[in-house]
């Protein structure tokens, strides 16, 4: 008779890899018409895991703090390539004026009531308060996807879909000024120097306008390399939608070299070769490569997430930390949101839609490990666990109700949310 001896750890790590590849391809479309949302599934699996008692690994993000940043780091501009290449519309003042909205008021409020809730309502000091604002503000470009538009050229793309697709694009990058903020006051309670004029000079001024001159240069050039040079030499002849994942990477690494915002650099580098030739069918292959990837990175992110809280993620909670979680996400962001919609002209039931869909996620963990990496914080278990129990809270709530209200906008729209929708027009590029 055959003996059976233990498997090999690699053998085991295979054979997960394709369990999860396999799920990365089916469970979306298991879950389209269920009231269930990819990101729940993964924590649940990784709750599952790491409860096993042969799972010695902690993916506690304390334990971890290096690995946790560059890995959320990795996930986050991945969506933001996702998320710029499939916008259809054409960047405009006017068009676009929900985002400005969104960017504008809400989030500086969110901020502030963040802020507010953390320093009064928590006891936390004002700078460390600050910087949970700046944290938790932002929407999600990685956990947002099922409120954000369809891939290029398929029609998905009401202003629901679009203001919380270029808002959740934007904000990212914009929210880094404030983590910076605190980062600047914690230096100078420690050292007694100056901070106002490096930062409004430095981590504003600089940073934002060097990262989105640097996104767009990266995106011409590579747009031009695309679509524009001769045809025989023409990236978009190859088909090989790994020119988007070159791009996030170059557009990245170089406005970081330069020090500036690499996260709004890569979604002005999306939106700019997205512009290089709008209707070619090679933006739909760039745009499906790039989201099988932010795909299979994001639940390998999620399934550790489910293993961190098995592990103890929440255990520093205290009473009033669960309340302000629950107040940041029923109240500070829908809040907010109304309010920086109030005069647009869309109907309510959108406005309702567009302020509670401020999912928070990974964008959150990355802003928080990057503050625990360069600055010194008292309590970061505590912070830890406020932010993964929002995040933890948006995913339930927001997962749960996130596909009937997307079915129920569609039919509003007069579309039938059950159709196929991944169809292209035909090219019509010489």
């Amino acid at each position: 008779m055959p003996t059976f001896s233990a498997p090999e750890p690699y053998i085991l790590w295979l054979t997960g890899a394709g369990v999860l590849i396999a799920l990365v391809a089916w469970l979306p479309l298991a879950l389209k018409r269920l009231p269930l949302s990819l990101p729940i599934i993964c924590i649940a699996i990784g709750g599952a895991i790491f409860a096993l008692p042969g799972v010695i690994l902690r993916p506690l993000p304390i334990d971890y703090p290096d690995v946790t940043e560059r890995f959320t780091e990795f996930v986050v501009i991945i969506a933001l390539m996702g998320a710029g290449l499939k916008l259809d519309r054409r960047f405009s003042w006017r068009q676009w004026r929900v985002t400005w909205r969104l960017l504008a008021i809400t989030m500086p409020l969110s901020i502030a009531a963040i802020a507010v809730i953390g320093g009064w309502g928590l006891g936390l000091p004002w700078i460390t308060a600050l910087l949970l604002g700046a944290c938790l503000a932002p929407t999600d470009p990685v956990l947002a996807s099922d409120v954000q538009v369809g891939p290029p050229r398929t029609g998905e793309e009401d202003e629901v879909r679009f203001g919380l697709t270029s808002e959740a694009g934007l904000n990212d990058g914009l929210a880094f000024p404030f983590v910076n903020l605190a980062i600047a006051l914690a230096l100078a309670a420690a050292t007694g120097e100056p901070w106002m004029g490096k930062w409004l000079a430095h981590n504003v001024l600089w940073e934002i306008g060097a990262g989105i001159a640097g996104g767009w240069l990266v995106g011409k050039l590579f747009g031009w390399l695309t679509f524009h040079v001769p045809a025989e030499t023409r990236f978009a002849k190859t088909g090989d939608g790994l020119i988007a994942i070159a791009a996030t990477f170059v557009s990245y690494g170089v406005t970081e070299i330069a020090n500036c915002y690499g996260f709004l650099a890569v979604f002005v580098t999306a939106l700019t070769l997205r512009r290089s030739h709008r209707d070619h069918h090679f933006n739909h292959e760039m745009h499906a490569l790039t989201e099988q990837v932010e795909r299979l990175a994001m639940m390998v992110l999620l399934i550790l997430f489910g293993g961190a809280l098995v592990e103890g993620l929440l255990r520093p909670l205290r009473a009033e930390d669960i309340v302000a979680a629950v107040a940041i996400i029923l109240i500070v962001r829908p809040l907010a949101g109304l309010i920086a919609l109030a005069g647009l002209r869309a109907a309510a039931s959108e406005k309702l839609t567009l302020a509670f869909f401020g999912i928070r996620g990974v964008g959150s963990f990355y802003y928080l490990a990057y503050a625990v990496n360069h600055m010194a914080l008292a309590e970061s278990a505590r912070l830890w666990a406020i932010v993964g129990l929002v995040v933890l809270l948006s995913i339930l709530l927001h997962g749960l109700t996130v596909t009937p209200a997307m079915r129920l906008l569609d039919r509003r729209h007069g579309r039938d949310p059950d159709a196929a929708t991944t169809q292209v027009a035909p090219d019509n590029a010489a």
